[in-house]
């Protein structure tokens, strides 16, 4: 039986955080109106001239430098010609045969299906600058349909790889490095479902040993991690029983249909020679001097691979937690941000992937809205780690704490949860709890050793969770031996 190899490129669009769009002086700010955010320019009126944004061009040179790309000091901006409502002009401003970024690469880390460690390098073809397009919107009501010009002329970059990838695994571990990236460069937002980073799927597939590429399919704007792992094992499969069933794969555009699971087919998949790209006369080539140059490499911040890296090596926590905190910004911004209250790496590191994110991914808010500040999180860890009070105390008031952004060492005050480390009257529970189980002690004393963990809970449910689990774990065993 024939076996077969997957072969996955991707073509991520990020919008760029610029408050003006790309060539004119309108703002990119999201959910006007529709038509509001609306000029001569952006909407394609006769005679009017494009400006580039300068901001456009730093943002794409700075992802080229972040990326390991080289960065072309000269680039041509082309039209890229094809027919859709909400394309005013009916050609798109983009970048194609001098790019302003290409021959890149991005090294990702991730699991594969057996939960093993992987490692791999996938490479960029080019980076290059665009404009976006409208949006239409269709009303089954009216029967009508609408275009709305706002997103018209907001800067995007078009991210291009290499066909480096083999899985579903890889392709999300690549999209997730390279949104860490753009936000650790806060020149985009990252957000998913407002379509601020959204990603094409090339797939192909072919017999293992084959050189060749198969015919893609490429799968448009999907809009979680979630659904590129979704779409890509749907769409491989389905190209396989095609194969398999002796029927050919056509080159062609598809939907991911989120609620199905499944691919459908929405167009022909144009090659470069159907969009008759030629240089824009409206606009000049773009030069970049050597001293821009210079001063964008030196602006760079510390990346998500060298922050995760130096959190293994000065904090000393593990490689996949080291992932975890620096995979966003803001996370990794709140654990050093709680150090510098509690210096206890491993302690706060516990608490964040545990009770911290749980509550955030719960709330749907983010690390900058959040009211449990940096130095609350330091409390708490310190209240826990000092047995002022107990590990359960501290889990089991974190959401009340964590949504009113409460002082923890007050609540613990006012509430009265300090951990009770008095020797006699800890003692007395322990007493009664052996004594109001005298099956569990006779087996405990045959070799049932695990029943500590039994008379722990009793003695904790008689202490109100109050009682400090060192001193009562020592007082079970003692009466016991």
């Amino acid at each position: 039986m024939v076996q077969f190899e997957t072969v996955i490129g991707l073509e991520v669009h990020a919008q760029l955080k610029t408050k003006t769009k790309i060539f004119c002086g309108c703002s990119t700010e999201f959910g006007k109106e529709p038509n509001e955010n609306v000029c001569e320019v952006c909407s394609g009126m006769p005679g009017v001239l494009p400006v580039l944004n300068e901001k456009v061009m730093e943002y794409a040179a700075k992802m080229g430098l972040a990326t390991n790309c080289t960065v072309n000091q000269k680039s041509i901006f082309a039209r890229k010609n094809y027919f859709y409502p909400d394309l005013p002009k009916g050609y798109q401003i983009s970048q194609f045969e001098l790019p302003i970024c290409e021959h890149g690469h991005l090294d990702i880390a991730y699991e594969d299906k057996s939960g093993e460690p992987c490692k791999k390098r996938i490479g960029l073809t080019r980076i290059h600058m665009e404009e976006d397009a409208g949006k239409n919107i269709h009303s089954a009501a009216e029967n009508a349909s609408f275009v709305d010009l706002n997103r018209t002329g907001v800067p995007l970059i078009e991210i291009v790889s290499e066909p480096d990838m083999r899985n579903a695994e890889e392709a999300v571990a690549y999209l997730k490095s390279l949104r860490s990236i753009l936000l650790y460069l806060d020149i985009c937002d990252g957000n998913l479902e407002e379509g601020s980073f959204r990603c094409d799927v090339n797939i192909s597939v072919r017999p293992f040993g084959q050189e060749e590429f198969g015919t893609r399919a490429e799968l448009k704007n999907i809009n979680s991690f979630r659904n590129v792992h979704k779409a890509i094992h749907y769409e491989v499969a389905r190209q396989i029983d095609l194969i398999e069933d002796g029927e050919k794969i056509i080159q062609e555009t598809r939907l991911y249909d989120a609620d199905k699971g499944t691919t459908h087919s929405m167009r022909g998949k144009a090659d470069a020679h159907d969009y008759r790209y030629f240089p824009d006369p409206d606009l000049v080539p773009l030069v970049i001097a050597d001293e821009w140059l210079a001063e964008w490499q030196a602006s760079l911040p510390e990346l998500p691979a060298e922050r995760k890296a130096r959190f293994e090596s000065d904090f000393k926590v593990s490689e996949q937690d080291a992932d975890l905190l620096t995979s966003e910004k803001d996370v990794a911004d709140y654990f050093e941000a709680v150090l510098d209250s509690y210096n206890e790496p491993l302690k706060v590191v516990n608490w964040i992937k545990g009770e911290f994110l749980r509550e955030l991914n719960q709330s749907g808010g983010s690390v900058s809205e959040c009211k449990f500040k940096p130095e609350m999180m330091a409390k708490l860890v310190e209240l826990v780690d000092k047995q002022v009070i107990s590990i359960k105390i501290g889990k089991d008031i974190f959401n009340e704490i964590f949504t009113e952004g409460l002082d923890p060492v007050k609540f613990v005050k006012d509430k009265g949860l300090e951990q009770n480390s008095d020797s006699s009257s800890l003692e007395a529970a322990v007493d009664k709890v052996l004594a109001d189980n005298p099956n569990e002690v006779e087996a405990y004393k045959g070799g049932k050793k695990k029943l500590v963990s039994f008379f722990m809970g009793q003695v904790m449910k008689e202490t109100k969770g109050q009682a400090n689990p060192g001193i009562v774990s020592k007082m079970i065993q003692q009466k016991l031996s």
